[in-house]
């Protein structure tokens, strides 16, 4: 067979390549917003919601963890219209993307949705959402203006905010933030801050509200309110309702911010920071260069490492799937068991188990008495042959050669003497006989023992080096 031509592709495994599309599918799409209808909803032990959303064209399967479940402010049902936010993602284990939800509302086909809707489809057509007409930011504004209620606790918060990050100036423009005469002050207040001259006028805008209802958010939906923001000459942040509410003043406004105190943050920098920023910038040129390396080599490392929600959300996932199928299967292993369990029962009968135990009694005790005599004979054996080996142990032992005239001869230390060329003159010597011990001293020639000093009956007091007990030669030997 001819081989097929070389190729550049790289070969993947399959968790490579399940893990490339994982990370472009949540690059993509980190933050999209879907509405359909509500299919299978399922609440696991865990507390995470599992569900479908669909429309008569799809399915999207979609996740809502723990948290984010209990914060819901309806009980989710199949068969209900919601608008659910969140970001893409990939189960590997079973080859499929899914939302991971972090929020989730029903969603009212009212007259007012359909009309925020065509109303947003004509200002998008006429280019007012367009990306080319956002004005940048000014770096430190010396006046901010706001626009807003000044009893409601949007003022105070970016006033305490602003006081702690860098105190400028601030001019509030009072006007209603709902209700039928909210839409037309708004404008006016966007319109006068613009209308100011000299120093009064302000170098950024912040137009914004608390959270509430379309109804209550729809003063910022007004076609007068939405072009007053785009005409502005000044740079508009909006910062109305809470994140996942929408209103079309965001999309014309030069930035957005999630709350009133994130607008705050947005408009003014740190000025601690900036005073850092300055005396760092006032070092050597090597130690700039140094930090901005470390920066980024820092910040390239955390863009490779995955948030730890990502890093459990799959095994979360899976716990899930395997907790639902480990019961069934346990169900299952269980009632199996129960019914093999009757059927042996069934079976067993005490007649046979009886007859069982009498016959192994009845071989017990025949082998019994075959084993007594055949015991006997062993114990005589044992017996002949262990009184053998006392009558040779006997005979060979050292005491019957002492018995036969011969001496066991040790030094002042104890120890046995071979020969006559190890004993000095005047060296006390210990002779060992059969019927008892006696002390002799070598005088002059060699190896003559010419003087006693005991005998076996009467033994002499023990030298120092003699009152240590003679070491026994083993059994057997002669010395």
């Amino acid at each position: 067979m001819s081989e097929p031509p070389p190729s550049n592709v790289v070969e993947l495994s399959v968790s490579e390549l399940a893990g490339a599309l994982k990370r472009t599918i949540e690059t993509t799409y980190d933050h999209v917003r879907v509405r359909g209808e509500l299919g299978r909803v399922t609440i696991a032990r865990s507390g995470h919601m599992y569900a479908d959303i669909k429309d008569d064209k799809a399915v999207l399967n979609s996740v809502m963890w723990k948290g984010s479940v209990q914060r819901l402010p309806f009980k989710p049902e199949e068969g209900l219209e919601v608008v659910a936010e969140g970001r893409l993602s990939i189960y590997a284990g079973r080859s499929n993307y899914q939302l991971i939800a972090d929020f989730m509302r029903p969603a009212g086909a009212g007259a007012l949705m359909a009309l925020l809707e065509e109303r947003k489809k004509k200002l998008a057509a006429e280019g007012l959402f367009d990306d080319r007409h956002k004005k940048p930011l000014p770096f430190l504004p010396r006046t901010v203006g706001v626009v807003t209620s000044p009893t409601g606790a949007v003022i105070r918060d970016i006033l305490h905010r602003i006081r702690e990050r860098f105190p400028v100036r601030v001019i509030l423009w009072p006007a209603l933030v709902q209700g039928d005469r909210a839409a037309a002050q708004i404008e006016a207040g966007i319109r006068g801050f613009n209308g100011m001259e000299d120093d009064d006028r302000p170098d950024v805008l912040i137009v914004g509200r608390g959270g509430g209802s379309i109804e209550d958010l729809w003063p910022f939906n007004e076609e007068n309110v939405v072009r007053a923001a785009f005409e502005s000459e000044i740079p508009l942040i909006s910062a109305v309702g809470h994140e996942t509410d929408t209103t079309l003043i965001n999309f014309v406004s030069d930035a957005r911010a999630p709350t009133p105190t994130g607008a705050a943050e947005i408009a003014v920098p740190v000025r601690s920071d900036l005073m850092m920023a300055i005396d760092e910038r006032a070092q050597s040129l090597t130690r700039a260069l140094s930090r901005r390396v470390r920066h980024d080599a820092d910040r390239l490392r955390a863009s490779r490492l995955p948030r730890l929600e990502t890093l459990i959300a799959q095994k979360r996932q899976s716990l899930d799937y395997l907790d639902a199928g480990l019961r069934g299967g346990l169900s299952s292993a269980i009632k199996s068991k129960h019914i093999e369990l009757a059927r042996t029962g069934s079976r067993l009968r005490t007649d046979p188990l009886n007859k069982d135990a009498r016959d192994a009694r009845r071989r017990l005790l025949d082998t019994a008495k075959r084993a007594r005599p055949a015991l006997e004979r062993l114990i005589d054996t044992r017996k002949q042959r262990l009184s053998a080996a006392a009558n040779m142990l006997e005979a060979l032992s050292y005491q019957a050669t002492l018995a036969r005239g011969f001496a066991v001869v040790r030094n002042e230390e104890g120890a046995i003497l071979r020969s006559s060329k190890t004993v000095s003159v005047g060296e006390h010597l210990s002779i060992t006989l059969s019927d008892g011990t006696v002390d002799a001293a070598v005088t002059a020639g060699e190896g003559k023992l010419v003087r006693s000093t005991g005998s076996a009956s009467q033994k002499p007091k023990a030298s120092p080096a003699a009152s240590k007990p003679a070491k026994e030669p083993p059994q057997g030997n002669l010395f």
